[in-house]
């Protein structure tokens, strides 16, 4: 777990520093949600299981030292649980998207230059990625796989991504 964690800080860092030099900087950390209920197929907006929660603290873990401006969710249940650790230790609200609206004109515009942490799920997680860095790069997520992070750092007008797994503690 530290071996992850010490190379996203030094991913972050070396980004920050290349691009204060060029341009300005939009990073964003896109993770989907952890593990939810499944006891009732018929449920739309199950809550996270006790390993889920356990996974959205280990997400607040691994985002320790990233500095936040803003998080973004989807406006179900374990999206937002899953992104509430994180929010209440930056001090920072949940903000709601449509994911079937993504990478829109305005998000672009309220994002520019931030570094943005974005919950989705296993099938809009991956085409948000997609959408920006505009490649058909990554498949949607296999639905046992809550460990993916992406990150995506937008300087002026090169766009890069890696895709991260994290195991949960």
């Amino acid at each position: 777990m530290k071996k992850y964690i010490i190379v996203l800080l030094l991913l972050i860092s070396f980004t920050t520093i290349t691009a204060q030099e060029t341009a300005e900087i939009t990073t964003y950390f896109f993770i989907r949600h952890a593990e939810k209920v499944r006891t009732n197929p018929s449920e739309k907006n199950p809550n996270l299981t006790e390993k889920g929660k356990r996974r959205a603290n280990t997400w607040n873990t691994v985002f320790k030292n990233v500095p936040f401006d803003m998080i973004f969710s989807t406006n179900y249940n374990r999206t937002l649980q899953t992104a509430t650790p994180t929010a209440l230790s930056k001090k920072l609200v949940i903000t709601p998207y449509n994911p079937r609206a993504l990478y829109s004109e305005e998000f672009q515009k309220q994002t520019k230059g931030k570094t943005v942490l974005v919950v989705g799920h296993s099938n809009t997680t991956p085409s948000f990625v997609n959408k920006i860095i505009g490649a058909d790069k990554y498949p949607q997520i296999e639905d046992t796989n809550n460990a993916n992070l992406y990150i995506v750092t937008i300087t002026g007008n090169t766009v890069t991504s890696i895709l991260l797994q994290i195991p949960s503690l």
